[in-house]
């Protein structure tokens, strides 16, 4: 049956200017990590994205390797995109990155010019798209100098390919480089991409200043912690989750002394009326410099449950004094050493 997005789409959701840039970006916005690879019909994968976008949601976030296997995420949205979301084009933001394992041989990870655009152009044919929104470099490469990394966003928005660059997983002091570069070619730094959580609280040892000097906006991912901020592992840990699976999360990050932190903030979820998850994406939004937060989905009921977070990032001084004696450091930041350089 032909898609026809919902009238009212525009009044669900509250949307942030992503830092002083003319772009405003959906407080929730829906990441394809995790759940859209072959391992999903795509007949879920289709109901989860048109229910995203009647509920307001714009902004879809990808990578070329996302999956499994790599490319097949890019692949199935790009199937959905044509099916159902050709007419919306106009009204969606898409990202896409590179900077990660995707291909063998010496140009198919890092941050190379070479492996970065021939990345990018792989993603749009994969897609069907003449440009995506926003293009990432995924991650510092201490290798490669940083100002040829930058050099292959500028040439990517230039050439038409990308409106915007982005950066993901860089360290304060490299985004703020990375940033001046950006300046200097005449093309900004449009979003910084980290983790950061409850559990994960990076960023606030000085990226969020960088960013806020620099006008770019902030787009957490991971804000549930790999899923130990939705209770899930709370009795212990459910077959066939990530901590079962070791794959992005091993069950060894889940001590005794992290789960009782997670009952904590638990607690306090139920005191607003919330779900953990839903305390934790609203909690991850109280700063205005973060623009938005990426959420996966794996089913219609789970989004729908955590974009009822948007709009209830107020929190009383008292709340988040009580939120800050169980939102601690649990080391679930795989991709510290990214960050770190």
């Amino acid at each position: 049956m032909t898609y026809i997005a919902a009238d009212d789409r525009y009044t669900q959701h509250p949307y942030r200017r992503c830092g002083r840039s003319g772009l405003k970006l959906p407080e929730v916005s829906l990441g394809l990590w995790q759940n859209f690879g072959d391992g999903k019909p795509i007949e879920d994968q289709r109901a989860i994205l048109r229910r995203a976008f009647d509920l307001g949601v714009t902004h879809f976030d990808l990578a070329n390797n996302y999956g499994p296997p790599y490319g097949s995420a890019e692949i199935n949205f790009g199937r959905i995109m044509r099916e159902d979301l050709r007419p919306y084009r106009d009204e969606l933001v898409i990202s896409t990155k590179a900077g990660y394992d995707m291909w063998p041989g010496p140009y198919g990870d890092h941050g190379s010019r070479k492996y970065l655009l021939a990345s990018l152009d792989a993603s749009l044919h994969r897609m069907g798209l003449d440009y995506v929104d926003i293009f990432y470099s995924h991650r510092f490469d201490p290798d490669t100098p940083l100002e040829e990394t930058m050099g292959a966003l500028h040439t990517a928005v230039q050439s038409g390919r990308a409106l915007y660059a982005g950066i993901s997983s860089y360290s304060a002091e490299r985004t703020e480089e990375a940033a001046a570069l950006l300046r200097e070619m005449g093309t900004p730094l449009l979003i910084h991409q980290p983790s950061y959580s409850m559990l994960n609280r990076w960023i606030e040892g000085g990226l969020l200043d960088v960013l806020e000097h620099a006008g770019a906006g902030c787009i957490a991912f991971s804000p549930l912690a790999q899923g130990v901020l939705t209770g899930k592992y709370l009795g212990g840990v459910p077959a066939g989750s990530r901590a079962s699976l070791d794959g992005s999360l091993s069950s060894d990050q889940i001590s005794e002394q992290t789960l009782a932190h997670v009952r904590a903030l638990a607690e306090i979820a139920a005191g607003r009326g919330q779900s953990l998850a839903q305390l934790a994406l609203s909690w991850a939004l109280r700063d205005p410099r973060v623009t938005s937060v990426l959420i996966g989905a794996s089913s219609v009921a789970q989004l729908e449950e955590n974009l009822a977070a948007a709009g209830r990032s107020d929190f009383a001084d008292g709340e988040l004094a009580a939120i800050d004696r169980d939102a601690v450091d649990a080391g679930i930041n795989i991709w510290a050493a990214s960050s770190s350089h």
